[in-house]
């Protein structure tokens, strides 16, 4: 005959379950360490970025305007001048970089503190 006839096969055990997944749970561990980790920590920066836009802030959009935030909308909107007297209101989630940050208003006590230092730099 050609064809040989087929044999049944041994019950096989546990470990052979195991092989058998195994390279299924390493690719599984490689695309979360390599994937799916880092745009997840990606989006939560993007996310603290996009809550920490505040009046003065240039802003890129994702359609690639640029322009400073002249008003807090709401929660979910900014209005950005893009041109002397051009102002657009833009979601928030659509802000792609913050360029340049503005600096906190100094308190009073912080405002006398540098210039103490830079009296006595002054003196030696």
């Amino acid at each position: 005959m050609l064809i040989t006839p087929a044999y049944a096969q041994t019950a096989g055990g546990s470990s052979d379950f195991l092989v058998t997944i195994f390279p299924f749970i390493l690719v599984f561990a490689i695309i979360y360490l390599l994937i799916l980790r880092p745009q997840q920590k990606r989006i939560k920066d993007h996310r603290a970025m996009v809550e920490a836009v505040r009046r003065g802030d240039t802003v890129v959009t994702a359609g690639g305007l640029i322009g400073k935030v002249t008003k807090v909308v709401d929660d979910s909107e900014v209005q950005v001048e893009i041109a002397e007297g051009t102002r657009v209101r833009v979601l928030r989630s659509t802000l792609s970089d913050i360029r340049s940050k503005t600096e906190p208003a100094p308190k009073e006590a912080t405002k006398d503190a540098p210039k103490a230092a830079n009296d006595e730099d002054a003196k030696s």
